[in-house]
């Protein structure tokens, strides 16, 4: 696939701006259906867990369906986690394309969250790598694996934190 890197940075910057505006159907709209979204974990070694299916992670969903189950939550008041929903500001920068093959791109990049709750903000920041597929006219996140530097926190994470 020809790669239009302004496209790709303005997908990017778009599902970041969705969850800063708490725009959660256009949010799951950036998603295909059978994406796999994933926050590994750090080991004891320091070392990323690596098997979202036999080891800890600290989000896994293994389809668009647990997005949805999430969104639905977090509209619906049903996660005590989630409410009152934080203000959040997500700054993309290094956007770097990986690989090109014919309907999917593979990008890094590296994320920032400030996270405002309860008069206390949060940041949250690490490197994000996605597969993005072209699916008519449109570029989808098919894969989404969150690698979390400061992955000590005080709180649950949920996925306006990435």
């Amino acid at each position: 696939m020809s790669i239009d890197y302004q496209k790709v940075c303005s997908t990017l910057y778009q599902e970041a701006r969705f969850l800063d505006d708490r725009q959660w159907d256009e949010w799951l709209a950036c998603y295909t259906e059978d994406v796999d979204y994933w926050m590994p974990a750090w080991d004891d070694d320091d070392k990323l867990t690596d098997d979202p299916r036999s080891q800890i992670s600290l989000m896994y969903y293994a389809d668009r369906g647990g997005l949805e189950d999430r969104v639905f939550r977090i509209k619906t008041e049903r996660s005590g986690a989630s409410m009152p929903e934080p203000r959040t500001s997500h700054t993309v920068s290094n956007v770097e394309v990986l690989a090109d093959r014919d309907a999917e791109i593979d990008i890094r990049y590296n994320f920032n969250t400030l996270s405002h709750r309860y008069k206390v903000t949060d940041s949250f920041f690490g490197t994000i790598y996605v597969t993005l597929r072209k699916i008519d006219d449109r570029l989808l996140i098919a894969r989404k694996k969150i690698v979390l530097k400061n992955d000590y926190i005080r709180q649950v994470l949920d996925v306006y934190h990435v």
